[in-house]
């Protein structure tokens, strides 16, 4: 059984009638609390209270003045907002630990077979109880601020990914969030708020972590209608990708990324991002 003290928050607009997560998560064999977070711009409101149970609202233009947005453009057709309010939400409802989960995921599976091989096949999850309580009871046992399950995306290449050539943690957090209202922290930026996030907090020494055994697989982004993929269609990737930069310029460049369709796309270079801890043989002489 998944821990009482443990929910998924659904982060979602303009989608009532197409929350592709909530329906996944059943078909997974999730026992636990589900919330479906909504804000109060969503003109969408109405359906989602008629179609879910436990439906909960945020103020919208509240929550915007407590993070940088990274511009002035008044334009909230984002999900940070409801990113950084889900904490306080959590805290009203009398919640410790909360995941964060984009509203549009089709599929979870295990990316390493139980020898911690590359499962080259689709590595079929019975149960994501199980996987959500194994991520938590780890998340409860390190100092990180929070921890992400694997994309689809971070497996460009197969079993000759990067990914792939060994089984271990990654200095990056994104689209998923394993969260704790005692380990509290603020999105950045209104636009690509999860890389603007894990690498100006890293930089400060923060651990932000994705445990690569499970991905999800969620819709192609700017093809599900609603979401973030408005604001994507009118502003492109490239402005996407340069809020990142704008967080973090020593660390992180837009670059080409070579999918089926080439866009441009962040890349981040994490022996600029991240403290390190130098040999000795550095030291100057005369310092302690």
């Amino acid at each position: 059984m998944i821990d009482e003290d443990f929910a998924v928050f659904i982060l979602t607009h303009g989608r009532a009638d197409n929350v592709k997560t909530y329906k996944t998560l059943k078909r997974f064999g999730y026992t636990g609390k589900i919330y479906i977070i909504i804000d109060n711009e969503d003109k969408s409101a109405d359906e989602y209270y008629k179609n879910f149970e436990n439906v909960v609202m945020f103020n919208k233009e509240e929550v915007a003045k407590t993070f940088d947005e990274g511009d002035n453009f008044g334009d909230r057709r984002s999900i940070v907002y409801a990113r950084n309010a889900c904490f306080d939400i959590a805290k009203e409802l009398g919640i410790t630990y909360f995941v964060q989960f984009d509203d549009d995921y089709t599929d979870f599976s295990y990316r390493f077979d139980n020898k911690l091989s590359y499962n080259k096949g689709r590595g079929y999850i019975k149960n994501v109880d199980d996987i959500f309580k194994a991520v938590l009871d780890y998340y409860k046992t390190i100092p990180a601020k929070t921890i992400a399950l694997s994309q689809n995306g971070d497996w460009i290449g197969g079993h000759n990914s990067n990914w792939a050539k060994e089984l271990k943690l990654k200095r990056k957090c994104m689209n998923s969030f394993f969260c704790s209202t005692e380990r509290p922290f603020k999105f950045k930026g209104r636009i690509n708020e999860d890389v603007n996030t894990y690498t100006s907090s890293a930089s400060k020494g923060d651990l932000f972590l994705t445990i690569p055994n499970v991905s999800l697989k969620q819709t192609d982004t700017q093809s599900n209608k609603g979401g973030m993929s408005d604001i994507y269609a009118n502003q492109g990737t490239y402005v996407k990708s340069f809020y990142s930069v704008m967080f973090s310029p020593s660390s992180v460049k837009v670059a080409m990324l070579n999918t089926e369709r080439s866009r441009l796309h962040h890349r981040v270079s994490w022996n600029n991002a991240i403290p390190v801890i130098l040999n000795e043989k550095y030291r100057k002489n005369g310092t302690k």
